[in-house]
């Protein structure tokens, strides 16, 4: 089963959405119970949740999306590194083999 927030953000399937929901909701708790200890109004504290879930969902949603757009980028550059490694290992392109004096002459 899937759980669709809002009608149409599939929390299972995409990344970082469950994490941003979870930590949006903690936001909203400390926030607004912090506003409401401070203040002791209600209504204005509920608003300040909802801002606070808000911002915090927002804020780890992007943190989460760039780090894994990071870790993609890494994770496509090694892959591509372990492609070339194998292709060229070995052969005159390979840059970690040393050349020896025949073969420096030769080119």
């Amino acid at each position: 089963q899937s759980f669709k927030l809002l009608g149409f953000l599939d929390v299972k399937s995409v990344p970082c959405a469950r994490e941003s929901v979870l930590y949006g909701s903690l936001g909203s708790l400390v926030v607004g119970l912090g506003h409401f200890l401070a203040t002791s109004r209600v209504r204005r504290s509920c608003d300040f949740a909802v801002g606070g879930f808000i911002c915090t969902m927002l804020g780890y949603w992007f943190y989460c999306r760039y780090n894994l757009a990071q870790h993609r980028i890494r994770q496509r550059m090694l892959k591509e590194g372990v492609r070339n490694k194998i292709l060229f290992e070995g052969s005159s392109l390979d840059p970690e083999r040393k050349q020896t004096g025949n073969e420096r002459s030769d080119s």
